[in-house]
């Protein structure tokens, strides 16, 4: 089975600036340049790819405020934005996100585009940098849920055709500080604390894979833990 892996961060209802998004734009971008070289520069989308890399853009919040200000990034009160990184065609990653909605019917997130078998995911499917991506996520966008984890294996806890963010777990899983203490979880789970933010859950230093069973196994006594402690539920709008 061909695997694939990726990360994403949800938050819902925060009303926000567009130059409050950049900023947080600004610190994310900032954070994912060391852990990976192809990660230091980033583009808009174009008609080719030899178009696409001379529209680099510039990570500075001044720029991205201007980014995130384009009409055609503007959907009433949310801010988008789509760029990607890579070397050649073969060998691209790309984030997708949205800012500063106040709608309690639609998140806005930040993801990592699924990862397929290229040599850049080679190197960053791994625990550390997936662990990094979603620490980064936490501190940059302060999201209520991420994670970052296999879609096969997603695919294998949800049915639902739209699964709603924070109701499952992941390889990696963050949890704000506000939706309640994490449980006493088994070995090897690695769990960290970020001050002010909220909790980061590794399952296993080792890649995370669907047709392991044990990775399996392990996931799901992880998610009935956090489920049993009241964790994985819907978003709710932001303060509430």
């Amino acid at each position: 089975m061909l695997e694939t892996h990726y990360a994403a961060c949800y938050w819902l209802a925060r009303l926000e600036p567009i130059d409050a998004c950049a900023r947080r734009l600004e610190s994310f971008l900032g954070m994912m340049a060391p852990l990976e070289p192809s990660w230091s520069r980033w583009h808009q989308s174009a008609a080719t790819f030899e178009k696409a890399r001379k529209r680099q853009v510039q990570s500075d919040a001044l720029t991205l405020t201007r980014l995130l200000g384009q009409k055609s990034n503007r959907f009433g009160d949310n801010s988008n934005f789509w760029l990607w990184a890579g070397e050649s065609s073969d060998e691209t990653s790309g984030i997708r996100g949205s800012c500063g909605s106040a709608s309690t019917y639609v998140s806005s997130a930040c993801i990592l585009n699924s990862l397929g078998q290229s040599e850049v995911a080679k190197r960053v499917v791994t625990a550390p940098v997936m662990t990094g991506v979603v620490r980064a996520m936490a501190l940059a966008w302060e999201p209520e849920f991420a994670l970052a984890t296999s879609s096969q294996h997603v695919d294998t806890l949800v049915t639902e055709q739209f699964p709603k963010p924070g109701t499952y777990a992941g390889w990696v899983t963050y949890l704000a500080d506000f939706r309640g203490p994490v449980p006493p979880l088994p070995a090897p789970v690695q769990v960290e604390h970020l001050p002010d933010r909220g909790t980061l859950i590794t399952l296993t230093q080792e890649k995370f894979s669907a047709s392991n069973p044990a990775h399996v196994a392990l996931a799901a006594d992880v998610q009935a833990r956090l489920q049993a402690a009241g964790l994985l539920t819907p978003l709710r709008p932001w303060g509430t």
